[in-house]
């Protein structure tokens, strides 16, 4: 099943146990999910990898906004934030440990031969293709510099 028909079953749900914050967090997901399909260049699909992308990008807005109330001393808020990250922290793919992170990226350095900090955009070029919704680009970059200094 993909997320769009996981998260229209999750919304019907959501109606029935009456869970108001869960909805309207699921609502948002399949109108972002919708505009991406209807994007001017989306021909109607979205690709799965296109999916992560956009659940990672709400999750961030949930984060920061979730931090900027807190400094604003407004809980309620944050709070809010927080719960709805959580929501949406659930259908995203359970990333995957800095060990094999580093481990594809040893294997990434061995096949193109890189030597130095210098080959750094060679070597991040693969690995984020290669990792590509199993770790942040941050996250990679970091043990990328460790493995390459």
């Amino acid at each position: 099943m993909s997320l769009f028909d996981t998260i229209s079953e999750e919304i019907k749900t959501a109606m029935k146990a009456r869970e108001q914050l869960r909805l309207e967090t699921l609502r948002s997901i399949k109108k972002e999910l919708l505009e991406a399909r209807t994007a001017k260049d989306a021909g109607g699909i979205i690709s799965e990898e296109d999916e992560i992308k956009l659940l990672r990008k709400m999750l961030k807005q949930r984060n920061d906004a979730a931090e900027i109330y807190k400094s604003q001393a407004r809980t309620d808020l944050s709070d809010k934030e927080e719960q709805e990250a959580a929501i949406i922290t659930a259908f995203l793919p359970q990333p995957i440990s800095a060990e094999d992170i580093e481990k594809t990226v040893k294997e990434i350095i061995a096949k193109t031969g890189a030597t130095s900090i210098k080959e750094m955009g060679k070597v991040m070029a693969e690995a984020t293709a290669a990792l590509s919704g199993k770790a942040e680009g941050k996250e990679i970059s970091l043990i990328v510099r460790k493995l390459l200094s």
